[in-house]
């Protein structure tokens, strides 16, 4: 029989903290991981008729957010990877909505994206776009809100108890009509079928007194474009990459965009321009970094000013809508 010594008993519990570290990066936890990815190239994604990708070492970059669910290993240490962020898998499973479920809406929001983001760029060009609102397109959910597990990220709100419901406008029209607490037929356009859920509005905590659903509007809309372009990206999901895909569709189409520069960008964008926030700043700022990119295009107010957290030397260029980002692009002063 062997001797136990000094050295062997170090040697046991090294083996021993090696299996366990190995069984707590391969076991999956019941939590989730947002972890930075390189920013890509648009123009490989992107085709445009009579369009041409310019040779001039610049490009349209977009950047997308991995997510995946957490080993017990980055769920208790998240800091071993730089830029993790570790979520309860209800921020990124909603109740009730299994995982395939939620990606097909994702991809689905990415296709919207696709359309509105080509409708822009073409109007920018002098293109005629005919395009009309649909409903009222649920960006995101709160999670404390009645709403919560009753409405869903890209549903479209089309009537509320019988009114007809085109814009945001006239669903807070509705809603304003009745003090909060009241629960209201809210019909939505879901995975292409039509039906009905009852919500109670709540106070809005930014203004007293008015009800609202605890949802973030945006714009659904009908396109029809003057021209077939095409983005084909592939498994990603979610409608953030708008503001780069209308930015590429110029630049393919003669427009001197990023003057020679490689230029991320990220934002949702709509139908009249407007460059909505988004999620992941974190992550997405760290994938641009990364990727020796050294313009990074972000929605003004608080996604901007989480950029700048962690730039480090990546020069961010908050904009408010789509003409704002070209001019921003045109003056930016060489590096």
């Amino acid at each position: 029989m062997k001797r136990l010594t000094p050295a062997r008993l170090a040697a046991a519990g090294l083996l021993l903290l090696a299996v366990v570290a190995l069984i707590l990066w391969l076991a999956p936890s019941d939590s989730y991981v947002f972890l930075p990815d390189r920013a890509h190239a648009v123009a490989p994604l992107v085709t445009v008729p009579g369009g041409k990708v310019p040779r001039d070492g610049g490009g349209i970059y977009y950047v997308d957010v991995l997510v995946r669910k957490a080993s017990w290993l980055e769920r208790l240490f998240p800091s071993i990877r730089e830029g993790a962020t570790i979520v309860p898998s209800s921020v990124v499973q909603p109740p009730g909505v299994s995982e395939k479920a939620r990606h097909t809406e994702d991809l689905r929001a990415m296709s919207r994206s696709q359309e509105v983001a080509a409708a822009v760029a073409l109007r920018a060009l002098g293109y005629k776009v005919a395009a009309h609102s649909t409903g009222v397109l649920i960006e995101d959910v709160a999670r404390d809100a009645p709403a919560a597990g009753k409405l869903l990220p890209t549903d479209v709100i089309v009537s509320v108890d019988g009114r007809r419901v085109r814009t945001a406008k006239d669903l807070r029209a509705i809603l304003g009509s009745r003090p909060a607490g009241t629960t209201f037929r809210i019909g939505v356009r879901r995975s292409g079928a039509l039906t009905q859920v009852r919500v109670k509005t709540i106070a809005d905590p930014r203004q007293a007194g008015r009800p609202i659903l605890g949802i973030f509007p945006g714009q659904a809309a009908a396109v029809r474009l003057p021209i077939n372009v095409r983005i084909n990206a592939g498994d990603v999901g979610g409608p953030s990459a708008g503001l780069a895909f209308a930015l590429d569709i110029l630049e393919q189409l003669g427009r001197d965009v990023d003057h020679g520069r490689r230029v991320a960008a990220t934002g949702e964008i709509e139908l009249d321009g407007t460059v909505a926030p988004i999620g992941g700043v974190e992550q997405k700022t760290i994938g641009v970094r990364k990727a020796g990119i050294h313009v990074f295009l972000v929605p003004a107010g608080e996604n901007a000013t989480e950029a700048r957290r962690y730039a480090h030397g990546v020069r961010i260029v908050p904009v408010q809508n789509f003409q704002q980002a070209l001019r921003a692009l045109a003056t930016l002063p060489s590096d």
